[in-house]
C-alpha cells in the first residue's frame, strides 16, 4: 500500500509545532507524523518535552517530543508543522529556524508567510547552502478548458461543513483501504499537508482565483490514467473566508461522487466562534446544486470525525447522521472506511462504462 512513490525518502524531520501542539494548529504535524513515520525523528515543543507524539497529538507513539535540536543531531530537515489562520511563522520560532539553517538544514514550510521572502532566512541559508522550501508557492496560469477529461476514471472529492474536519484524512484512508482491495486509487493532494505526505499535488488555496479552476483541472488530467481518483477537499461552501476555494476546486475537478466530513460535536465555524455550522442536510443539497453546475455528482457517505466524543457517543452520531442523511457514514479511525469505500466502488459500478 502507498499513496505515491515516495518523493523524499531521505529526509529525517524535526517537526516544529513549539507552543502550537494541538490537534487543530498542529493538523500538519499531527498528518505528516501519521503518514510518514519513518521520516520524523523528532517533535520539537519545548513546552511537551520528555514525552511522545502520542501524548500531544494522539498519534506518533515512537515521535519523542525535544526541546532543542541538540537532541535531534541527525536531522536535515525542519519542518514548520502549524496551519494557523493566516499562514504567519510565529516570531517566536525565528530564532529556532534560524538556529537549524546553522546546523545545515533545510526548512520545509506551508505556510502563506514564504521563507524565501524573508531577507533573514534567505540570508542564512545562502551562507550555510541548505533549501528554503516552500510548499504553497506555485506559478498556476491555466484556465479550466474542459477538454481532454477520461470519464472513466472515477473522481471523488472530499467536502466538509467547515475547515479543519479531516478531508484530508477522509480522503487518504479510503485510497489506501482502495489499495489494499486491489484498486489503482491515487490520492491528490491539494493542500500543504497532503503535499508533504504524498509529494505532489497543487496549493489551491495560494492560486490566483481565475487559475484555481484551471489549477483543479491540470490534478485531474495528470491522474486520471488511475482507476479512481480521490481528491483531497479544502473549506467548505459554507465557510465565510475559505468557500471561494471550495468552489473553484469542485468546478476544477468535475467529480463524479462526494463525500461529506463534519466534526461530531462542533458547533461554530473554526476560527469564527460567532459563526454558526450549516447543518449537514442544507450543505448536502448547496454542494450536490453547485456541483452539477457543471458535472453530474451527488454525495455519497460521510466521514464523521468524533474526536470530541467517547465511543458510545460516537457509534450514536454514527447512527443519527446516517439515518438523517440516508447515507453511510463512518469515523474512519475509529468504525474504519469501508462504508465509504463500498460507496465509492458502488457509485464506480453505476456511471463508469
Amino acid at each position: 500500500m502507498s499513496l505515491v512513490a515516495k518523493a523524499h525518502a531521505d529526509r529525517r524531520m524535526v517537526v516544529l509545532t513549539e507552543g502550537h501542539t494541538d490537534p487543530i494548529t498542529a493538523k500538519t504535524a499531527s498528518s505528516v507524523i501519521r503518514y510518514c513515520p519513518e521520516q520524523v525523528i523528532g517533535l520539537f515543543d519545548s513546552t511537551a518535552a520528555g514525552g511522545t507524539a502520542q501524548d500531544v497529538l494522539g498519534v506518533g507513539s515512537s515521535v519523542p517530543v525535544i526541546g532543542s535540536l541538540d537532541d535531534a543531531a541527525d536531522a536535515n530537515v525542519l519542518m514548520i508543522g502549524i496551519a494557523p489562520p493566516g499562514g504567519k511563522i510565529p516570531a517566536a520560532w525565528r530564532v529556532i529556524i534560524l538556529d537549524a539553517i546553522s546546523r545545515k538544514m533545510d526548512i520545509v514550510s506551508g505556510l502563506h508567510d514564504f521563507l524565501e521572502h524573508d531577507s533573514e532566512f534567505s540570508a542564512a541559508a545562502a551562507q550555510h547552502g541548505v533549501k528554503l522550501v516552500d510548499v504553497r508557492k506555485n506559478e498556476e496560469h491555466d484556465v479550466a478548458n474542459r477538454q481532454g477529461i477520461n470519464e472513466n476514471c472515477l473522481r471523488i472529492q472530499t467536502v466538509g461543513n467547515d475547515c479543519c474536519v479531516g478531508k484530508m484524512v477522509a480522503s487518504i484512508e479510503v485510497t489506501l483501504a482502495l489499495q489494499e482491495r486491489g484498486h489503482d486509487a491515487r490520492f491528490v493532494a491539494t493542500g500543504q499537508t497532503g503535499i508533504l505526505i504524498a509529494g505532489d499535488g497543487c496549493p489551491i488555496d495560494c492560486v490566483v482565483s481565475d487559475f484555481v479552476s484551471g489549477a483543479a483541472e491540470k490534478l485531474v488530467l495528470a491522474n486520471q490514467h488511475h482507476e479512481i481518483m480521490m481528491i483531497e477537499g479544502q473549506g467548505s461552501l459554507a465557510h465565510p473566508r475559505y468557500s471561494a476555494v471550495t468552489l473553484g476546486l469542485l468546478h476544477g475537478c468535475l467529480p463524479h461522487g462526494l463525500i461529506m466530513c463534519y466534526e461530531a460535536g462542533r458547533e461554530s465555524v473554526n476560527g469564527m466562534e460567532y459563526v454558526s455550522l450549516t447543518s449537514l442536510a442544507h450543505l448536502k443539497t448547496v454542494y450536490e446544486t453547485m456541483a452539477n453546475v457543471m458535472h453530474p455528482c451527488r454525495v455519497i457517505g460521510v466521514a464523521v470525525n468524533t474526536r470530541l466524543l467517547d465511543d458510545t457517543q460516537a457509534e450514536q452520531e454514527r447512527v443519527r447522521v446516517e439515518q438523517e442523511l440516508g447515507l453511510p457514514a463512518c469515523d474512519v479511525f475509529r468504525h474504519g472506511c469501508q462504508p465509504l469505500v463500498q460507496a465509492v466502488l458502488d457509485l464506480q459500478t453505476e456511471v463508469i462504462s
